[in-house]
């Protein structure tokens, strides 16, 4: 394939954005080469600048469970956006999207809408520090939740250290009330709270990890935080920015029947728009500013034309409850066919997979957490990449991202797509 439009565009870029991308994984720089620049899409197709068709596994990074232009979500933003883009006021369609999701999802009463998964994650860490009283907070080595500050944090030197910024502009200050802890390590949780006793306001995790390729909790590990968090006063806090109403309708709380304290969600819940939420039971959400002193504000937040695309998506997520079994039965399949062409030909692989998010791992070594994730043999994964984008399959450009698939995808794509790693798998 070609990708010369792509490439011009992307020197153009260059010259008045920072590396011509707005977000880093973008820029292909774990994988080489130039970014292609999307013309258009549908269903579960990209079609880029030089009019070359790719089968798309990213989806918006997840939020394209119906497919791309799904036409009720793009109906509801036409019509809504004839009727004016925003306002900085309040519209019915901001109630009625809440009053849908909480009825969707366990064990909340009241439901926060802001512009981005970034600003839901840093907000619900705010909550809970202004609703605990307490300042640090327990993330997981591997797990993004945006890049606010307190989130760009490194390890430190052992178990029971604070860490380090990773990202220049993150004061010390900041990352001394971050602690940092590894995936599916319930005794290293423990120990971070041992050191640290009645200063832990939340513990913060991707339920289903997505930001190291696909990683599901081992068994018992979140009944396992549930039980720390209840016994040591702290909240926890499920960011479900990528596995809210994507997982099952009430996303990873439903899925495996255990409650958070707070739930961000992004993405899915704006049908693709730029879109945050948070969300809790009415004893946390009533210390939100105007109820109560924790301040959170948004000029954008609960935009119309985000509202009015997620209220069409999660209404028909609600009403067809079997999407989240086709959806799983299409990952399934994937995960089959992809897993017999790379053994045929000898290459060295693991596959995680839940639901509708999937990622193919080059070790042989399961992989449960970040250390495990970045064993994996990036040269190969590079040839992986590249080899499926010359035949016309786009994953994610890196190898700690999941793939995520969509219902749009029908079993000739995935065929198809299977018969493409079959094909260069002797390449790796």
């Amino acid at each position: 394939m070609l990708y010369q439009r792509s490439s011009a565009l992307f020197n153009e870029a260059k010259k008045v954005i920072p590396g011509g991308v707005n977000s880093p994984v973008r820029a292909f720089k774990a994988v080489g080469g130039d970014p292609i620049f999307v013309k258009k899409a549908k269903g579960a197709y990209l079609y880029d600048e030089d009019g070359n068709r790719l089968i798309d596994y990213i989806n918006s990074w997840g939020p394209m469970i119906l497919g791309h232009a799904h036409p009720p979500v793009v109906d509801a933003v036409v019509t809504k956006a004839k009727l004016g883009t925003s306002f900085g006021m309040p519209t019915e369609i901001e109630t009625k999207i809440a009053e849908l999701a909480v009825s969707m999802v366990p064990n909340v009463d009241k439901i926060r809408f802001v512009n981005s998964g970034t600003e839901a994650c840093m907000s619900a860490v705010r909550l809970a520090r202004g609703f605990t009283g307490k300042d640090k907070i327990i993330k997981f080595a591997g797990c993004y939740h945006g890049h606010s500050d307190s989130f760009l944090i490194q390890a430190g030197s052992g178990a029971v250290t604070f860490g380090s910024p990773n990202s220049p502009g993150v004061t010390a200050g900041t990352a001394k009330d971050t602690l940092l802890a590894e995936y599916n390590n319930l005794a290293n949780v423990e120990t971070l709270i041992n050191a640290n006793k009645n200063e832990i306001a939340c513990i913060i995790i991707e339920p289903v990890a997505g930001n190291m390729g696909c990683i599901p909790p081992a068994e018992g590990f979140l009944e396992g935080l549930r039980s720390l968090c209840d016994k040591h006063n702290i909240l926890l806090i499920f960011d479900e920015v990528m596995t809210g109403f994507r997982l099952a309708a009430g996303g990873v709380q439903e899925l495996f029947t255990i409650n958070a304290d707070i739930v961000t969600f992004g993405k899915v819940i704006g049908g693709g728009l730029p879109v945050g939420a948070f969300a809790a039971r009415n004893e946390i959400m009533n210390h939100l500013a105007p109820l109560g002193p924790v301040y959170q504000a948004g000029t954008l937040s609960g935009n119309p034309l985000a509202m009015a695309a997620g209220y069409a998506m999660l209404t028909e997520l609600n009403e067809d409850k079997e999407v989240f079994n086709r959806l799983a039965e299409k990952t399934v399949y994937l995960h089959k066919g992809i897993a017999q062409a790379l053994n045929k030909h000898k290459v060295t692989h693991t596959i995680n997979r839940l639901g509708s998010m999937i990622s193919v791992h080059f070790d042989a070594q399961p992989v449960i957490d970040f250390t495990s994730a970045a064993k994996g043999n990036n040269e190969t994964f590079k040839k992986f990449f590249h080899g499926m984008l010359e035949n016309g399959i786009y994953i994610a450009p890196s190898a700690f991202e999941t793939w995520f698939i969509t219902d749009a995808l029908t079993y000739k794509d995935l065929d198809e797509t299977i018969a493409v790693v079959e094909k260069i798998a002797p390449t790796l």
